[in-house]
């Protein structure tokens, strides 16, 4: 990664930090940008509210939590496809989110009619994996 796309993602994460902060009430723990050609994937990290925490442990109140963020996304993603746009000059096509909810972590995928597959790494060898569909 060049200056410039480290300046640009920093922004973009500066951004998503902030948004993420005043639509939920909850600052994230760390806000991870991956920018390419046509994908901007962005992680944040220690998304969830001390109430979705407890929520996402049993199935239904993990499909909730999921649901409620994808609309949260759908109804005020606006704003920062905008600002994703000012940043980087480019028009976002498509836009989605995704909960995962062993690990409270939300990804935003903004693309240009690409095929997004995220996988979320475990921070060691010891961490369960855990499957979203």
């Amino acid at each position: 990664m060049n200056v410039q796309d480290t300046k640009v993602a920093q922004e973009i994460a500066n951004i998503i930090r902030d948004y993420q902060t005043q639509s939920t009430g909850h600052p994230p723990t760390a806000v991870s940008v991956v920018l390419s050609e046509d994908t901007l994937v962005i992680t944040i990290h220690g998304a969830l509210t001390p109430a979705e925490q407890s929520l996402v442990k049993t199935p239904a109140g993990a499909a909730q939590v999921q649901e409620f963020h994808r609309q949260l996304f759908a109804s005020s993603s606006e704003p920062l496809r905008q600002e994703i746009r000012r940043i980087t000059g480019r028009n976002v096509k498509e836009a989605i989110a995704e909960v995962e909810p062993a690990t409270g972590a939300i990804v935003h995928a903004f693309t240009s009619g690409t095929m997004v597959q995220v996988f979320l790494l475990a921070s060691d060898s010891h961490e369960p994996e855990s499957t979203v569909v």
